[in-house]
C-alpha cells in the first residue's frame, strides 16, 4: 500500500494464494515511524 491514511487504526489486506509458506519480512513507514516486521505464512 503506497498511499496517505488518515490518523487512526488501518488493516491490510493481501492476496498470499500465490507465495509459499515461509517467513516474510515487511516494512511500515509513516511520519517519525519505521517498523519492519517478520510474518509466518503457514499454508
Amino acid at each position: 500500500v503506497n498511499e496517505q491514511k488518515a490518523a487512526g487504526s488501518h488493516t491490510v489486506s493481501f492476496d498470499a494464494s500465490a507465495l509459499s509458506s515461509g517467513i516474510y519480512i515487511y516494512r511500515i513507514h509513516s511520519a517519525g515511524f519505521n517498523q519492519t516486521r517478520k510474518m509466518l505464512l503457514i499454508k
